[in-house]
């Protein structure tokens, strides 16, 4: 790893509140690899990501960035580049193989040392207890289709909560439901692979209820650490019907029941105008709404959306003129701002942490030992000056999380797109900082009063 000087920040400093931290965040599918050690079981990542033609170039997670074994040089970056949070998540197969019954020592040991590395190094610890990596055995009982899987998720939480909560300093009980029950159960192409749009519905219903079993469950262990849930939000734009339509189903069918207690009232008559009778129990609304004490954002682009005869609900998506990311995601800050101001106009002043925000571009050149990468650096600076103008406009935003810490397998991209603000080079392992972690450093020194 090479470093080089500290580049001045010029944007100013201000507006951030009071126990405000910068940090970063990967996930454990994404960067830990070990995927066959110390009693790890098989998730639907690693069935998923072994069937020919699910990912690129049959990428898989079994090695990843290796982070199992190189997570105390992993972590001495992390205090080389200021972090202040570190976002990670909880491998379930790791700790407890089949989903459910006695918990595995020795995975359980690794993040024991994982999260005592970083309080040791001044790091608060913010664990995601899933991350999208399901005990294949749990889908072969039928995965989040089915109620159980909640109850085996609450159990799940109360054991992590006995054995790591003296230690974890946030929890987050699910990372982007919206993708877990979409992208994976009716579009197909996240883990399980499933395409049936009853299923994704029954899916996202399952999801929020074990959500809420699982906030009692740590209500219950750790009474006095925060508690959250991270969602992907995008503000909507295009033609304004199709962007009503399509913020109920992504924003609004997760925002609506987690912080009112209720399901929009016309996405449940359009899904049932297309799909028939929603698989929802109106009691299960009560635990669902649990209060959290954060709300955990992961924000990358607004979304444009118009109206279509073929999509399934009438609208579909397209990518606007401009600049974009190689996912081909529009570049615009402006959509955090908005985004943001929304939440607190919407659903009153609770807490938020931005939980993921960065981008993915093309970024191989490589200059005297450091990956220039102006096109992150200006995503990176103009989405803080986003975050700083709604806090000095009174929105309660707490935490920055960078994406990601690492270069990673981006699920069914395989490695071909790098999000990292250090760069891997997959085949020797070496992290090479990228200039958008120096810049970051630099932004983090400068906010806390000692920049270069």
């Amino acid at each position: 790893m090479t470093a080089t000087a500290p580049q001045p920040w010029l944007a100013a400093a201000d507006g951030l509140p009071a126990g405000f931290r910068f940090g970063a965040a990967t996930a454990s599918y994404q960067v830990e690899g070990a995927a066959r050690e110390d009693g790890r079981g098989e998730s639907i990542w690693d069935r998923f990501s072994h069937l020919p033609g699910n990912v690129v170039n049959g990428d898989t997670g079994d090695v990843a960035c290796d982070h199992y074994h190189r997570w105390t040089d992993d972590l001495d970056l992390m205090v080389s580049l200021g972090l202040e949070s570190y976002r990670f998540s909880i491998a379930w197969p790791r700790v407890q193989p089949d989903g459910r019954g006695p918990l595995n020592a020795r995975g359980v040991a690794w993040y024991r040392r994982l999260v005592e590395g970083l309080l040791e190094r001044g790091i608060e610890p913010v664990a995601t207890l899933y991350h999208w990596d399901l005990p294949q055995a749990r889908q072969e009982a039928g995965g989040w289709a089915v109620r159980d899987t909640a109850l085996r998720f609450a159990e799940y939480a109360d054991s992590m909560a006995s054995v790591l909560g003296d230690v974890v300093e946030g929890w987050i009980t699910h990372n982007e439901p919206w993708v877990v029950a979409f992208l994976g159960h009716a579009h197909g192409r996240k883990a399980p692979g499933i395409r049936d749009w009853p299923t994704a519905l029954a899916v996202s219903h399952n999801l929020l209820l074990s959500h809420g079993l699982a906030v009692d469950a740590l209500r219950a262990r750790v009474p006095d650490t925060p508690v959250g849930i991270t969602l992907n939000l995008n503000p909507m734009r295009g033609e304004p019907e199709a962007a009503a339509l399509m913020d109920a189903h992504q924003n609004r069918w997760f925002l609506d029941p987690v912080l009112r207690g209720t399901y929009p009232a016309e996405m449940i008559e359009a899904y049932e105008r297309v799909f028939g009778a929603l698989p929802v129990n109106p009691e299960d609304l009560d635990v669902i709404s649990r209060p959290i004490d954060f709300l955990g954002v992961n924000y990358y682009n607004p979304t444009y959306v118009r109206a279509s005869s073929e999509a399934p609900l009438g609208a579909s998506t397209y990518a606007p003129r401009g600049a974009l990311t190689a996912m081909g995601w529009p570049v615009d800050a402006s959509g955090l701002h908005e985004l943001l101001v929304r939440l607190r106009a919407d659903y009153g002043d609770l807490e938020i942490w931005i939980t993921e925000n960065g981008a993915a571009f093309d970024d191989e050149k490589l200059v005297d030992g450091v990956v220039e990468d102006p096109s992150r650096v200006a995503y990176l600076s103009s989405h803080l000056e986003a975050l700083r103008r709604a806090a000095r406009e009174g929105v309660n935003v707490k935490r920055y999380h960078a994406w990601s810490l690492l270069d990673n397998f981006e699920w069914e991209h395989g490695y071909d797109k790098r999000f990292g603000i250090v760069r891997v080079d997959y085949e020797t392992q070496e992290r090479i900082l990228k200039r958008s972690a120096l810049w970051y450093r630099d932004h983090i020194a400068a906010t806390r009063g000692g920049g270069a």
